[in-house]
């Protein structure tokens, strides 16, 4: 028999787990604690209530009423707060500058690759006038394993030069400035807001517009129109963490090809269940990032508060 909705507040998160019997931490039968492959902390949703929620959406064919949309992706940005505590900006940084750098360099390549090449880069030249006056050769060399190296050297030393000119070497912490740097658009602003000036921001990359179309928030493909319908469903101080969420999900269990629907912690919350295989042992193999069986201890690394620089020297490798 179908529970009826509560009646608290709808603009505040519901109280408490959302989850079940069976996703009690480590209770489950897939858990690692009884010898299955999902991580005793994720929560596993019983087939048959994921598949009664798609039913039940089906059969009435009604349009969800705006609360019911609010109240229902602000459960999803809860549980998967509790899947990924650790979740934060994956690219590393340690002023604005780099992780601006960091991110107009992230184009077309991995945050791993681009992790293992700005070290030196920063090492080589610390701030923007530094980048901006250096031979471009040599920026391009040091680029190279990034691909389009000698357009991202161009790009990099077109925003350092730009920095220096207009804001005395500083990066701007307001949106409209930093959109007018060249290669900076809303989203590499809304990362370096949101990680490095603790302002908030959503950040639509390929990953978080997937999700949020999948999850029923907005139907829009314009990354701008996603951002403005998204942030409506949630208070400003969320929007930072909710990119960060999105992305991890993307990445380690709603892929775009194969989402691993049978062990997704949000299945009952998602009008997209079944995109994927739902049989759960099929779903597990999915899994991807540290959540992939044989990796608890990389797991066990981010649980802990370690950050990713501390994993890698640990000689962890942070790749899916």
């Amino acid at each position: 028999m179908t529970q009826p909705e509560p009646t608290a507040d709808p603009a505040q998160p519901s109280a408490g787990p959302v989850s079940d019997l069976s996703a009690e931490h480590g209770q489950h039968p897939l858990h690692r604690r009884q010898g299955g492959p999902v991580p005793d902390h994720v929560r596993i949703v019983d087939p048959a209530k994921a598949r009664a929620g798609a039913a039940r959406r089906a059969r009435t064919g009604r349009a969800e009423t705006p609360l019911a949309l609010k109240r229902r992706a602000r459960r999803i940005n809860q549980e998967l707060g509790r899947a990924y505590p650790y979740a934060v900006a994956e690219l590393d940084f340690d002023s604005p500058w780099q992780l601006l750098v960091a991110t107009v360099l992230s184009a077309q390549t991995t945050d791993v690759r681009v992790n293992a090449t700005t070290p030196a880069l920063f090492e080589r030249w610390p701030d923007p006038r530094g980048l901006a006056e250096a031979e471009r050769t040599e920026v391009e060399e040091m680029l190279r394993p990034l691909g389009f190296y000698r357009s991202k050297a161009r790009s990099a030393q077109g925003l350092a030069q730009a920095i220096e000119d207009e804001h005395d070497g500083q990066v701007p912490g307001r949106l409209e400035d930093l959109v007018k740097l060249p290669g900076v658009g809303r989203k590499t602003a809304n990362v370096v807001l949101g990680n490095a000036f603790d302002v908030p921001g959503i950040t639509v990359d390929t990953h978080f517009g997937r999700l949020a179309r999948r999850f029923g928030w907005t139907g829009q493909e314009d990354p701008v129109k996603v951002e403005h319908e998204v942030g409506a469903l949630f208070e400003p101080e969320d929007w930072t963490d909710l990119s960060h969420r999105l992305v991890y999900h993307g990445r380690r269990i709603c892929h775009a090809k194969r989402p691993a629907c049978g062990v997704c912690p949000v299945a009952d919350l998602c009008p997209s269940y079944g995109l994927g295989p739902v049989e759960q042992e099929a779903a597990a193999q999915l899994l991807a990032y540290e959540f992939k069986p044989g990796r608890e201890d990389l797991l066990a690394g981010y649980m802990e508060g370690r950050t990713r620089r501390e994993l890698r020297a640990a000689g962890h490798g942070l790749s899916a």
